[in-house]
């Protein structure tokens, strides 16, 4: 086993990947960037190195800087959590030129599952099913077109190296098709450097379901069965569970093979996740592999009773995957929610300030994973995720009520967040029914930005309250002529501006 690891991340993913190693009596490395000096990572780790300016670019993202890093502290392997370098294949291949694990898959399946037109080739290949449409080699507008109308609308244009909902385009009718296939172009080539994109049948009522999977370098591969993520905005995960409200036990079963199959066919190491779409007949077909640890792999933790970043660490050190697939088992179900320094009334856009305060709800199976506390800084800099909160409990209405109120005695302040909109999104009928879809959030929460935006009564009642506890504080009289009877010689807590 390693006896140092470089994290090469930051936030509550740095954190949780920390915790781990000491757990295994590894020593931990740090990486951060000016405006994270004072992070809650940087203070957890044993040692930690400067990166210097805050743009991603120049701190977590730079290679060269966060190899020349682990060498001078003498850390064996990095982990790179997720996002920023985790899914780059040149960064792998840093790694092994250097003589430093890579704590992930190797650059070549990086690579390979990276590029979506080559991952559902292969998949088609393997036996494993694929949304019908077009995934060839001709790029020109006018191939794409004619692909697209033998396809039939409504479909989906997307990038081969995307991700997080950047260059995907709805196309309705033939004549919408020209133009969003070149903006789709243009957007993966400015966001990815590659303007490959390819044709999907659009779905009706899709849901994004993904199955966690583990694999060692002898070959072992197995799956630690589903999680559902249907609940989305802008195309990015905000609310996960485990197990699936719609899945039968022998489509989960049919399922986990179909992801073993994926993760065999591209000879797969350590940690991944096959992702599915499962239309409204229950059909299933593969999309992509995320080759890293997912944001929402806890809630499988709470349900199978494992610990997904130990075995990467084992994996990655050579040992044999010691789990075997007939003897894995959930228990109960789990909810994850992601906590977000946004407003949701506000297109969700980002919320940037200073945490005045910061206070986790705490009880049985309840688990917070949060890379921040009170006086941090959210900057412009990264992704506005602040945390995540899980829950589990013996079934799905249990876990739902769990996770209000957990939500409800979670207190941020100085930033706006999307927990009353979590809460709102839990409570509503359907959602408690399990008919969702990556469509819940447009189809039932358009309106929500313009009914949300007074203060809570139980906030404005608290306040009062806490007004009412707290005598007012004599305010300095500057001036002896102020009648020490006036009331403006006290600063009350209901004054404009304070």
């Amino acid at each position: 086993m390693f006896k140092k690891v470089l994290v090469a991340n930051r936030g509550e993913i740095a954190v949780r990947v920390m915790k781990a190693c000491q757990e295994m009596g590894i020593r931990t490395v740090a990486v951060y960037s000016e405006v994270d000096k004072r992070s809650p990572h940087v203070g957890l780790a044993d040692e930690s190195i400067n990166l210097g300016d805050p743009t991603p670019s120049e701190s977590y993202l730079n290679i060269k800087k966060i190899i020349e890093a682990a060498q001078s502290v003498g850390a064996e392997a990095i982990h790179p959590g997720y996002g920023f370098l985790a899914e780059n294949p040149d960064f792998a291949q840093a790694c092994a030129d250097s003589g430093i694990v890579f704590i992930g898959p190797s650059a070549r399946v990086i690579k390979l599952m990276g590029d979506k037109i080559a991952a559902k080739t292969m998949m088609q290949k393997a036996g494993v099913p694929v949304i019908p449409g077009y995934h060839g080699a001709c790029q020109d507008v006018d191939s794409l077109v004619k692909e697209g109308v033998r396809i039939g609308f409504p479909l989906l244009v997307k990038a081969s190296a995307g991700g997080g909902g950047k260059g995907m385009r709805v196309v309705t009718h033939e004549n919408e098709l020209p133009q969003a296939i070149e903006s789709a172009k243009r957007e993966s080539q400015s966001a990815f450097g590659n303007d490959s994109v390819f044709l999907e049948q659009y779905l009706d009522k899709p849901r994004h379901i993904e199955f966690q999977i583990l694999g060692d370098d002898q070959g072992h591969v197995i799956h630690l069965f589903e999680r559902e993520c249907s609940i989305q905005r802008r195309h990015q995960k905000i609310i996960e569970e485990t197990p699936s409200p719609l899945l039968t036990p022998a489509l989960r079963e049919t399922m986990g093979k179909a992801a073993v199959a994926a993760a065999q066919a591209a000879k797969y190491t350590n940690a991944g996740t096959v992702e599915f779409m499962v239309d409204g007949n229950l059909r299933y077909y593969f999309m992509e592999m995320n080759t890293r640890l997912q944001v929402e792999h806890p809630i499988t933790e709470a349900t199978t009773g494992i610990d997904l970043v130990k075995w990467q660490l084992r994996i990655a050190s050579g040992m044999e995957l010691g789990l075997k697939q007939n003897a894995l088992s959930q228990r109960g179900h789990a909810l994850e929610c992601r906590i977000y320094a946004e407003d949701p009334a506000n297109g969700f856009l980002p919320s940037i300030g200073t945490l005045k305060k910061v206070q986790l709800p705490h009880g049985p199976n309840i688990r917070n994973d949060t890379g921040v506390e009170s006086d941090f800084h959210v900057s412009p800099y990264y992704d506005p995720m602040l945390a995540k909160l899980i829950v589990s409990s013996e079934n799905r209405p249990e876990s739902i009520d769990k996770m209000i109120w957990a939500l409800s005695h979670y207190v941020v302040l100085g930033v706006t967040t999307n927990i009353p909109f979590l809460k709102q999104v839990l409570d509503h009928e359907q959602f408690r029914r399990g008919n969702i879809t990556t469509h819940f959030i447009n189809d039932y929460f358009k309106d929500w930005l313009a009914t949300k935006r007074s203060l809570p009564l139980d906030a404005i009642l608290a306040l009062a309250v806490y007004d009412a506890l707290h005598p007012q504080r004599e305010e300095v009289v500057r001036y002896k002529e102020i009648d020490p009877h006036s009331p403006w010689r006290y600063t009350g807590r209901w004054r404009m501006g304070v």
